[in-house]
């Protein structure tokens, strides 16, 4: 078997945990990669010594069985960007903080292991969401989200206008901070902490939602994720932001936008005591009212 594993070394937790899960599995006899950033850090720090056996990669492939992630969920979100339609399944180990998709704790590392390698898990499909900009009348590609890619504003305390169409029928032109087009799993981030809706995993669903909005009556609208959805950015800068997941990049007013269901999915590995309605309810501490 051979895994490939994704850190987050600027939590000084990672390291530990990442070190006695590469232990636990060679002791599995499984063949163990970590990504060449990390293994660069990890050889420059105090476990320099440990790391000395540890294989680097730069890229995957399917010869690769699993990913593993350890860190928070932006963690996972890098990986994701390495998987991309190589249908990896994919886990998460919580070394962050709130963690909707690095769910399982340092103290479970065993029973995770033990369950991936017998087998016992479900995989959870995620739609991501691809972005594209039309220049001159060429199209190109930004990036693909599994989270959400957000419009924002740049250089500016101005709000700026986002004409939006869905299907090519025009919807309406917010006069915000920007807009959040979310996935399902997207919904529990960025949309959320902006009123946005919780969205289960399955929906075959996209959110829109404004950032805070000039505007009170424009709402999170919930779409079907056939829709493409066109932008149109204006406002008093030339340029606007872009946001991928994690990455961000900046593009001109005269680029218009269009987003989409991407043609693949990532493989999410769900061990058989977890779900998204115990992963809620543990992250939003539903349930705890001694009312309820």
């Amino acid at each position: 078997m051979k895994v490939a594993v994704f850190t987050n070394l600027y939590q000084t937790s990672s390291s530990k945990i990442l070190l006695s899960t590469i232990k636990k599995l060679n002791n599995k006899g499984v063949d163990v990669f970590i990504d060449e950033k990390s293994n660069k850090k990890l050889a420059g720090g105090k476990y320099a010594s440990s790391s000395n056996h540890i294989k680097p990669f730069t890229q995957l492939d399917k010869s690769f069985n699993y990913v593993i992630c350890i860190g928070g969920d932006g963690t996972i979100l890098k990986a994701s960007s390495y998987i991309k339609n190589l249908g990896i399944p994919i886990i998460g180990i919580n070394a962050g903080r709130l963690g909707f998709l690095a769910k399982i704790k340092a103290v479970e590392i065993d029973n995770a292991i033990n369950s991936i390698i017998n087998k016992r898990y479900e995989l959870s499909e995620r739609t991501l969401i691809a972005i594209f900009y039309t220049k001159n009348n060429k199209k190109y590609k930004v990036g693909s989200a599994l989270n959400e890619v957000s419009i924002t504003r740049k250089n500016t305390t101005s709000l700026i206008t986002i004409e939006t169409k869905l299907n090519d029928a025009y919807l309406n032109t917010y006069w915000a901070d920007g807009l959040i087009i979310s996935t399902p799993t997207g919904s529990t981030g960025y949309s959320l902490s902006c009123g946005g809706p919780i969205i289960m995993p399955e929906s075959k669903n996209l959110v829109i939602t404004p950032i805070a909005p000039h505007n009170l009556n424009a709402r999170p609208l919930v779409i079907p994720d056939s829709t493409t959805i066109n932008l149109k950015v204006s406002g008093r800068e030339n340029e606007f932001f872009v946001s991928i997941d994690s990455e961000i990049t900046t593009l001109s007013n005269e680029m218009e936008l269009s987003i989409k269901k991407a043609p693949y999915k990532i493989k999410m590995i769900q061990l058989e005591h977890e779900s998204f309605l115990k992963t809620l309810r543990d992250k939003l501490l539903w349930g705890k009212d001694k009312r309820n």
